[in-house]
């Protein structure tokens, strides 16, 4: 079975103005082109809803996530033999927020949810995200951590904000969550990071020296409280990655690092159909035993999603 993890459509109400500057290519009938374009068994479908950013109140944000929720379930319900869908939500935005998302699970079917690796400068290892992981580990579904905000001014130039910006964002999130110990609350959590993690595969040497040399690194700033038992990497280890990167090298690194079990198939194609077959092509390049391909491009996405 093909698998795409990491396609994105949009909810028509917020395409353009004044939520996006330019009308966003996150259709419907682009993912399906995609879809067609490798022979794909299944696209899970889901919405970063960056929009949200602009929003001010919790009632306006909420009816914008249930909006997307339901439109994505009815995308799937179009397309039950193509479409998978991950619902959306926010961490630590409240009790609302927790109750839409257990509806998009029970009601509407959504297999999975995405969760944007921070939302106007709050990540999820605040002690206010607790009960979202709470609820996820409940009901059993798979969290998928997706670049935020890059609102930093040097990343206006040369669309730094979407290409550098996003996934050092997520790496950071990611390393927020290890070292502030939610393997440790909730062991059976399934997260899964975008983008290979941003990068936190090539660090992650450097995390767990800051961890293991307390003594001798005491002039790097403080390391507490101390919420871990274990170095970094074995929590890194605990979670998944999805391959989209477009560079041969650093996916290879990425599954070497966590392994071929917790390594998923991803494009993030739509928004650039392009990239479908660039990112299809790069998984063949990197080393995979037959076995490791049937993995990492259906099989452990079926088995997190229950399919």
């Amino acid at each position: 079975m093909l698998i795409d993890w990491h396609v994105h459509i949009n909810d028509p109400k917020f395409m353009g103005p004044p939520w996006w500057k330019h009308p966003v290519p996150m259709t419907v009938e682009d993912a399906l082109a995609a879809h067609a374009l490798i022979g794909l068994d299944r696209t899970v479908i889901s919405n970063a809803v960056h929009y949200i950013r602009h929003m001010e109140t919790v009632k306006e944000t909420v009816a914008a996530i249930e909006s997307s929720n339901r439109y994505l379930a009815h995308c799937r319900d179009q397309h039950p033999d193509k479409f998978v869908t991950m619902a959306t939500c926010v961490p630590g935005g409240g009790d609302e927020f927790l109750k839409e998302l257990e509806r998009a699970v029970k009601n509407d079917d959504a297999r999975a949810v995405i969760i944007n690796s921070s939302h106007k400068g709050q990540y999820p290892d605040a002690e206010v995200a607790r009960p979202f992981f709470k609820l996820v580990t409940d009901l059993n579904i798979p969290v998928f951590i997706h670049p935020g905000d890059a609102t930093t001014p040097a990343m206006a130039d040369y669309r730094l904000a979407s290409s550098i910006g996003r996934p050092a964002d997520n790496c950071l999130s990611l390393a927020r969550l290890i070292v502030r110990g939610i393997f440790e609350q909730f062991p059976t959590l399934k997260l899964v990071g975008s983008h290979l993690g941003g990068g936190i595969c090539e660090v992650i040497g450097r995390m767990d020296y800051a961890y293991e040399l307390l003594d001798f690194s005491v002039f790097l700033g403080p390391y507490e409280p101390m919420l871990i038992k274990h170095s970094p990497s074995h929590y890194l280890k605990m979670m998944y990655f999805d391959s989209a990167c477009y560079a041969p090298p650093a996916a290879e690194c990425c599954l070497k690092t966590i392994g071929e079990d917790h390594f998923l198939f991803g494009t993030d194609s739509p928004p650039m159909v392009p990239l479908k077959k660039k990112g299809f092509d790069m998984m063949s390049q990197i080393g995979m035993t037959p076995a490791q391909y049937a993995k990492v491009m259906g099989a452990n996405a079926a088995k997190l999603l229950k399919l």
